[in-house]
């Protein structure tokens, strides 16, 4: 096992900067009134995700839920 504990830190990296890479593709249509609590519409924010935007949605979720795995993986081998 202390074989793959080496590893650990280096796949966390790589997680870390896909998880990077993911948020940055995501879009916004927030606005700057949007981000600190103002809206132009009642629903702003709210809105059904389709295509490319529920794939990177879902795998940000993924790459996160991994991160967060390695890392208790990590502190529960050392």
């Amino acid at each position: 096992m202390t074989g793959f504990a080496s590893y650990i830190p280096y796949i966390q990296i790589i997680l870390a900067i896909l998880i990077i890479a993911a948020v940055l593709v995501q879009q916004s249509d927030a606005s700057s009134g949007g981000a600190f609590g103002g809206a132009d519409n009642w629903n702003a924010g709210y809105h059904t995700r389709r295509g490319f935007e529920k794939v990177t949605f879902n795998i940000t979720i993924i790459l996160g839920v991994l991160f967060a795995l390695f890392s208790l993986l990590a502190i529960i081998i050392k």
